[in-house]
């Protein structure tokens, strides 16, 4: 459907946040969720282990003339990887799943999403696959929750269609945001807050604090929770890895 001149705006250069598809199952929804960003400005598509293996003809078929946002997409094995170089990801979910993190619709979400960015922070957007959505694990690894206000008894959407609906919110929410100096450090990048979980993770199962077995993936998910809610930044990070240290070398001197 062609946009009336009141919707019509330039696109131009500028920051946005990356599209990241997990564990997206057919061709033709990666190729349809490619041309709604071509659509509407968003151009860093991430994919995360498709079913159908990559590059997928299918999805060109149906991505009609984005075949651009194909042609650079990048591939990764798993959600930490494609999320690794990044400042803060938002998972879109239709379920609450009992974490407590932010939770926004798309339009508090997008705004959030160019405060960010105008800080010189890296965004990314995590869609679930067609079957289950997003999993627990995947959605640990945001910081925010978008929920699209839908029919309680329908509430689920389409990949191609939940990819346009937040794209859609991105390009009409305004001009591009402008880089400006906050003065405050940027967070640390989700890599380097995996690193200091798993390090957390590796000396709690050491000393016992994660039992029973059965519980510890849910004990770590929250404590990930935790750290993903509080927007550490690197030098907050290296304080905790310096406690973490500190810890450690007093095990070493007690002999334990």
């Amino acid at each position: 459907m062609a946009g009336t001149d009141s919707t019509r705006q330039a696109v131009t250069p500028g920051p946005t946040p990356a599209i990241i598809l997990v564990r997206p199952q057919m061709g033709e929804n990666i190729g349809a969720a490619a041309r709604a960003m071509k659509n509407f400005g968003l151009d860093r598509l991430r994919l995360v282990a498709p079913r159908d293996g990559w590059p997928n003809p299918r999805a060109v078929a149906m991505a009609s003339r984005a075949d651009d946002i194909l042609d650079q997409a990048t591939l990764y094995a798993d959600g930490p990887a494609a999320v690794a170089d990044l400042h803060a990801v938002y998972a879109t979910t239709a379920r609450a799943r009992e974490m407590e993190k932010p939770c926004l619709t798309p339009r508090a979400a997008v705004a959030d999403m160019r405060d960010r960015l105008g800080q010189g922070q890296q965004i990314g957007i995590l869609f679930g696959g067609e079957k289950a959505g997003l999993d627990n694990d995947d959605a640990t690894l945001a910081q925010t929750i978008i929920q699209v206000p839908a029919n309680p008894a329908f509430s689920s959407l389409n990949l191609g269609q939940a990819v346009l609906l937040v794209a859609y919110e991105w390009f009409t929410s305004g001009p591009l945001p402008e880089m400006e100096a906050t003065g405050e450090g940027l967070p640390a990048s989700l890599d380097e807050l995996a690193f200091f979980e798993n390090r957390l993770e590796d000396e709690l199962t050491r000393h016992g604090f994660l039992k029973p077995p059965e519980k510890r993936p849910s004990m770590m998910r929250n404590l990930r929770n935790i750290f993903r809610r509080a927007d550490l930044t690197g030098q907050e990070l290296r304080s905790l890895h310096g406690v973490v240290s500190a810890l450690i070398r007093r095990d070493e001197d007690a002999g334990v």
